[in-house]
């Protein structure tokens, strides 16, 4: 059966993306990803577009060709020369760079922000259809052997520290019950580790609507949207249980402050009024400012709780279906990322007389 086109709408082209929608296309593309993914694509795209316009002496336009992409491989990785690493950056060119904001500071990138950038790139030709200067044989090829450089150096990411049982404790002890800040913060460390080592956007954006009482003092926390189940897939693993001091800790902070909808953590102003929800970057700045009062080193950030979770959970022995059903993640390799041998590694004294424990 076929329909009449509508009168009171212009017939649309099939083979003819519209202004409009492509304008709608953009905007569900940008909405579907994580507003700190989204963060990390501008700054990219920035210095991209930085260090092209001074490199070259011109704007950058796309597609690129492979040899520009070589080219800042080569500015912005170490390699090993008879004189010592290098890199082919010129240091005037570093200095504008850095000078206007574009560049942290002088000198080569960390190897994960320089494959995360070149990703970029790549995603940038690839929404547009255009020829892939980032898929060229040369350019895969120097960016696998880059790594292996790195790797046979021992250049290795640095990992912040698990926030394990112990750390976390001397953690809590700062977080006083007589301000809502000292409630606050108790309560959300406590549900960001219990509940799997969320994620610190997770934590930002944790809403009462997905909060659901179980008993006087515990909850059931339904995680509609993760890094792991970014489609919001109806998974048996999206309830995550509060309990114990984490739902004693979130029932004290829901009570002091009456919330009842609406983001659960938020901003305490002077005079104890409540703001408006934390963002993912104020959850990282809590995690820091209590280690430092607890008197620990200066090794722990927000992704801290998730590793802390991983490597407890391994410690106390709790089975893997049952950390992966916490976490979310989806396959034991994605797990092991997270874990952290200590020194309470039974693996690590199978030599000893007493042997590893039952």
């Amino acid at each position: 059966m076929r329909l009449p086109a509508l009168k009171t709408h212009a017939a649309l082209e099939p083979g003819v993306l519209s202004d409009m929608t492509a304008l709608a296309v953009d905007q569900l593309m940008r909405e579907g990803e994580s507003a700190n993914t989204l963060a990390s694509y501008r700054s990219a795209v920035r210095y991209w577009a930085a260090w092209f316009n001074v490199r070259y002496g011109q704007p950058i336009t796309l597609p690129l060709p492979p040899s520009a992409v070589l080219q800042f491989i080569v500015d912005h990785a170490q390699r090993t020369t008879a004189e010592g690493l290098a890199h082919e950056l010129p240091q005037a060119i570093d200095a504008v760079l850095v000078d206007a904001g574009f560049k942290g500071k002088p000198g080569p990138m960390a190897l994960s922000t320089l494959v995360h950038r070149v990703s970029v790139l790549s995603k940038a030709h690839q929404v547009r259809d255009m020829k892939n200067p980032c898929q060229d044989a040369q350019v895969r090829e120097l960016l696998s052997k880059t790594r292996r450089a790195y790797a046979k150096r021992g250049a290795l990411p640095q990992k912040k520290n698990a926030l394990t049982k112990d750390p976390l404790m001397a953690i809590l002890a700062t977080c006083d019950a007589t301000t809502l800040k000292g409630l606050r913060d108790r309560a959300l460390l406590l549900f960001a580790f219990a509940s799997g080592g969320r994620r610190r956007s997770e934590v930002a954006s944790a809403q009462m609507r997905h909060l659901q009482r179980s008993g006087p003092t515990s909850f059931v926390y339904t995680l509609a949207h993760s890094k792991t189940n970014q489609t919001g897939s109806d998974r048996p693993e999206n309830h995550k249980p509060i309990q114990g001091m984490a739902g004693e800790a979130l029932q004290a902070w829901l009570e002091a402050t009456g919330i009842t909808e609406g983001p659960i953590f938020r901003r305490v102003r002077k005079g104890g009024r409540l703001g408006e929800a934390l963002s993912a970057a104020a959850v990282r700045d809590i995690v820091q400012e209590r280690a430092r009062a607890a008197g620990l080193p200066d090794v722990f950030s927000a992704h801290s709780l998730r590793s802390g979770f991983v490597t407890e959970a391994a410690t106390q022995k709790v089975p893997m279906a049952d950390t992966m059903a916490m976490t979310g993640h989806r396959s034991v390799a994605s797990l092991l990322g997270y874990f952290r041998v200590s020194d309470a590694s039974q693996a690590a004294r199978l030599l000893e007389e007493e042997g590893p424990q039952a």
